[in-house]
């Protein structure tokens, strides 16, 4: 019965021969006893000359388990080494649930960190680092689509120049963020960047705020002490047809007792190329940083380490993957991503009160599909969703139709039978012959279908002007009309 003792033996005991049994098969054979072969039957191979010293050796130096001993054994040797599953989630624990959303909401700042930003966060902070410590004004200007990470990421940078300012003995700068979606005019910006001075010294006089501003900035008297960190987001609500204001808020840090460290973020990448020449011109060309739009591993990371601070798996992987691909296509947007996987949770949740289906689950590939379809709808799309009941009804009797024959017309009669099974079977009244003739001229008015000259109603040829896959598409989500378009042909 092999024991413990000998599948745990050192490698150097049990697999190095002497001298002389290397040498002398007959030696070695007179080494092992009896009772020795009884105990350990795989002794003998790592004592011929032909086998390695480690063989038998499983990885990291760890010595195999013996093909006798029982797979009890072989647990508790290894059990301790295998990597702890995460506990399943329980969608139907409300708080877990909103744990979840909360999670994947826009407004929620990780409290793990910022990832797949850090090049251009460093490139802001040292920025920001050589105006603290050269005591000096500069400018920079931040751009890229919408949903990079801009905002998040200056942010991250302002908390990381506090605190770096704390650890070298500097003073911390102040700091200002204005959102020009909040301003009543363009003007008022100067305005909060002159209150955020008017503690140290109140100006007077009949000056505009930025006169006021400039004049603090000329002489060294009336200059603060302290540096100012101004982060204007939405820069692009400043826009005038002079671009007045756009100028002289970057000409501010020109003058040659500024305090000012202006971070100007927009979502117009060709902004800098509109307004740079002008502001090169003036001297007071500001750096540029470019925020690229998210890539399909860029965005699943993301997500993935949003949900990190669950102790649950919610998405299955491809799940993930799929809103990824299909984010980074269209457009880059990371809020957008975001707002799929809610509603693919959201749509879980929904499926989940109606099943009577007791046990867990997480959210799949088919729940992100039915997400990403209510986002990326095509125009026709959304016409259809926004039509009456009894109008998509015809558009899912038509539907019907013409998946089940080869044929790219009907009549008007033959229609009309089709929506009356679709009314039955879904327990829904039907509407008259004449009424049902109003719907299908308004949708031929629409542009959904074509209505052809009889002289009787119910010969009319009918046409379809849209895809089918536009019709199927836009009732994917909605298990009513998912049964319409089940009807088999009348």
């Amino acid at each position: 019965m092999p024991t413990l003792r000998s599948a745990t033996l050192s490698p150097v005991q049990a697999a190095t021969p002497s001298p002389t049994a290397a040498t002398t098969p007959r030696a070695a054979k007179r080494r092992f006893t009896p009772r020795r072969a009884a105990e350990s039957p795989d002794s003998a191979q790592f004592t011929a000359p032909h086998m390695s010293p480690l063989a038998g050796v499983g990885p990291m130096g760890t010595p195999k388990m013996l093909s006798a001993s029982p797979k009890s054994s072989r647990k508790r040797l290894y059990g301790d080494f295998v990597a702890p599953q995460k506990p399943k989630w329980n969608p139907r624990d409300p708080a877990q649930m909103q744990a979840v959303k909360e999670a994947l909401h826009v407004a929620t700042v990780p409290s793990c960190g910022l990832v797949c930003r850090d090049e251009e966060q460093s490139r802001v902070f040292d920025f920001c680092k050589a105006c603290v410590q050269q005591d000096k004004a500069a400018s920079l200007y931040v751009c890229g689509c919408p949903g990079t990470g801009k905002t998040l990421s200056i942010n991250k940078v302002k908390e990381r120049v506090s605190r770096w300012a704390d650890e070298v003995g500097m003073e911390t700068p102040d700091d200002l963020s204005i959102n020009c979606t909040n301003l009543g005019s363009t003007s008022d910006i100067f305005s909060k960047i002159l209150g955020k001075f008017q503690v140290r010294k109140k100006a007077g006089g009949k000056l505009s705020p930025l006169q006021q501003l400039q004049s603090m900035f000329s002489h060294k008297e009336s200059a603060p002490g302290r540096m100012l960190l101004v982060i204007v987001d939405e820069m692009d609500y400043l826009i005038t047809r002079d671009r007045a204001v756009l100028h002289d808020l970057f000409m501010l840090t020109t003058h040659q007792f500024s305090r000012c460290i202006l971070i100007g973020i927009a979502n117009s990448i060709d902004l800098a190329d509109r307004f740079l020449p002008k502001l090169e011109s003036l001297n007071c060309k500001p750096l540029v940083i470019t925020f690229r739009a998210y890539s399909k591993d860029q965005i699943a990371n993301i997500i993935n380490h949003r949900l990190k601070v669950l102790e649950y798996d919610v998405f299955e992987p491809l799940a993930v993957e799929f809103c990824a691909r299909k984010v980074a296509a269209a457009s880059g947007d990371m809020r957008k991503a975001l707002g799929v996987c809610r509603s693919a949770v959201e749509v879980f949740e929904s499926r989940l009160h109606d099943s009577s289906d007791q046990g867990f689950g997480v959210v799949t590939f088919d729940h992100m599909d039915i997400a990403l379809s209510k986002v990326f709808k095509p125009v026709v799309v959304n016409s259809i969703l926004c039509l009456p009941q009894h109008q998509q009804m015809v558009l899912c009797a038509l539907a019907n139709t013409f998946q089940h024959c080869k044929k790219k017309a009907t009549t008007l009669g033959e229609l009309n039978r089709s929506y009356i099974e679709i009314c039955r079977s879904s327990q829904v009244p039907a509407v008259g012959m004449l009424e049902f003739s109003n719907m299908c001229m308004i949708l031929s008015d629409q542009g959904y279908l074509k209505l052809g000259q009889s002289k009787e109603d119910k010969l009319r040829r009918v046409t379809l002007q849209i895809d089918i896959s536009d019709i199927t598409f836009a009732f994917k989500g909605s298990r009513f009309f998912q049964k319409c378009l089940e009807q088999p042909k009348f």
